[in-house]
């Protein structure tokens, strides 16, 4: 109904220059809308700025905002898009036989601390089917060989548009996706790789971390590209160990920043505080 409570997240990006926020705010308090929260962030190497705002207003000043905003498109070089904050993001994850990230993203969605519905878990083994159906949600076995990788990639994109996935969450999922797969999923696929980037990529980061007697240990959730390991950062987390740490030792100790890590990167994707600036990402929190 149009006199229904609305609250959204809008957000703005385009060149930097002065004024900007003076031009849009008063447009859009006329719009019928209250800022209640706002975070910018003007970039002085890509010379782009960046604007997260919290809106609240009435259910029928949502269809007004085009009219609003994009006559801006124009004169500030404006992209912008919207979310309603009451809708929880579809969100696609993918896993191999480590249960740790999935019991942890499963169990701060039931709680309510992050703001996603799971659509589905999409799994290379059978490994964690019984977990995952416990929990009520629908299992995926697309197991993968280099002679059917093409086949699997496309049935797993299949199911990202059949749940309407929003976001993919690679969940310790131990198969680098192929570059034109990857490249479809540009900022909406999550990866967590179990070092500090750009420190030991590929397998086995915490036996290459223990082979060079690292006294850090960390965890990277970062967006997926066709660059392995190397996509746009969104969080990182760190564990002190000594001497006397195995590479076991660093496996056990990694599983919990891995599952923060992953889960902090998810909520803020969710919640809409992450803006990709080139290699680099802005992140609200």
């Amino acid at each position: 109904m149009p006199d229904h409570p609305a609250h959204i997240v809008l957000r703005l990006v385009c060149p930097d220059r002065p004024g900007i926020l003076a031009a849009v705010s008063p447009v859009l308090a006329g719009g019928g809308w209250d800022i209640r929260e706002a975070a910018v962030y003007g970039d002085p190497d890509t010379r782009t700025f960046f604007v997260r705002m919290e809106l609240a207003g009435l259910r029928g000043a949502v269809d007004k905002l085009p009219a609003l905003l994009d006559p801006f498109r124009t004169s500030l070089g404006l992209s912008w898009d919207t979310r309603d904050t009451a809708t929880p993001m579809k969100v696609l994850v993918a896993v191999s036989k480590t249960d740790h990230c999935l019991n942890d993203i499963i169990h701060k969605t039931r709680i309510g601390v992050l703001p996603i519905e799971i659509v589905g878990v999409v799994s290379n083994h059978e490994t964690l089917r019984q977990v995952t159906e416990w929990h009520g949600h629908t299992f995926r076995h697309l197991p993968v060989t280099d002679a059917t990788k093409d086949t699997q990639e496309a049935s797993f994109e299949a199911m990202i548009a059949s749940t309407g996935a929003e976001l993919v969450v690679l969940a310790r999922y131990m198969q680098i996706l192929s570059n034109g797969f990857a490249a479809r999923l540009a900022g909406r696929c999550i990866n967590i790789h179990h070092s500090f980037l750009p420190s030991f990529k590929g397998a086995k980061p915490y036996h290459q971390a223990h082979a060079r007697g690292v006294k850090l240990i960390g965890a990277t959730a970062h967006y997926v590209t066709a660059d392995l390991d190397e996509g746009p950062i969104i969080e990182q987390d760190i564990r002190r160990v000594n001497h006397s740490a195995t590479a076991d030792d660093m496996v056990e100790v990694g599983r919990e920043t891995e599952a923060s890590v992953l889960s902090r990167a998810i909520r803020w994707h969710a919640e809409h505080r992450l803006f990709l600036n080139g290699h680099r990402t802005v992140v609200f929190v």
